[in-house]
């Protein structure tokens, strides 16, 4: 089953307390989920300010800049994953590097009922 990770963090923090991660170990974190199948993709995002949120209703099309809510933490990036259980997926979460100084949110992905 695919797990989408979803890691959230203060932006203004994220690189400066002493637990922080750096680049290098979130993509050797990455590399071992990779070369055990277990990555199917994962990238950071650029800063919120860069964000837009669009809304349609009814029929009406509304973009406004930033994320859709005021929240301390944002979304930083994510780890899209294959894991054969939710607490599989719950472990590889746990290993996240940034878990150390923001929250890591697993959802499992829903498949579409496309027929």
């Amino acid at each position: 089953m695919k797990y989408l990770c979803l890691v959230y963090s203060e932006e203004k923090t994220l690189h400066s307390l002493p637990a922080s991660p750096a680049d290098t170990e979130c993509g050797a974190y990455a590399s071992s989920l990779a070369s055990d199948g277990r990555l199917i993709a994962g990238e950071a995002l650029h800063p919120v300010e860069t964000a837009s949120t669009v809304r349609v209703r009814n029929g009406t099309v509304t973009i406004t800049d930033g994320p859709f809510a005021e929240t301390k933490e944002q979304l930083a990036g994510f780890y899209l994953v294959k894991a054969a259980t939710n607490e599989e997926a719950l472990e590889i979460a746990a290993g996240i590097p940034p878990a150390r100084v923001g929250s890591i949110e697993v959802r499992p992905v829903r498949q579409l009922d496309l027929g």
